[in-house]
């Protein structure tokens, strides 16, 4: 399993060079994902220290299913694949921003949507919205 290093002080956490990401009591850390090109919030999920460690190494994102309790590769049976074009940390490294380029048909969502946000509340209730 990868292992990151620990920031030594709040300075170095903040703004030293070292990635030295805050995984939770689970060892995770959230992650965003938005499409590189547009902006666009695709997707909102987890990685452990080895999903961390498989984007930066392969150039494609991978993510901890909380449900399954396993390492998976974006797109590995959907053909979603997600190729990683930048990812950011937080200021205090407990959360990271992962810039991709979604390949097959451009859609993150398993319901089928491109983004897993399709849904907006109006009047208390979730109406779907492409």
């Amino acid at each position: 399993m990868a292992a990151f290093p620990t920031a030594p002080d709040k300075a170095a956490l903040e703004r030293g060079e070292t990635l030295a990401p805050r995984f939770d009591a689970n060892g995770l850390i959230c992650a965003v994902t938005t499409h590189a090109e547009t902006g666009e919030v695709l997707m909102v999920a987890w990685m452990n220290a080895e999903a961390l460690e498989a984007t930066l190494r392969t150039g494609e994102v991978h993510y901890f299913s909380r449900s399954r309790g396993e390492l998976w590769r974006k797109g590995e049976t959907s053909g979603q694949v997600q190729k990683l074009v930048e990812i950011r940390v937080d200021c205090d490294q407990d959360a990271v921003w992962v810039k991709c380029l979604p390949q097959g048909d451009g859609g993150a969502c398993h319901v089928g949507f491109r983004s897993c946000f399709y849904r907006v509340v109006e009047d208390g209730k979730l109406v779907e919205r492409r």
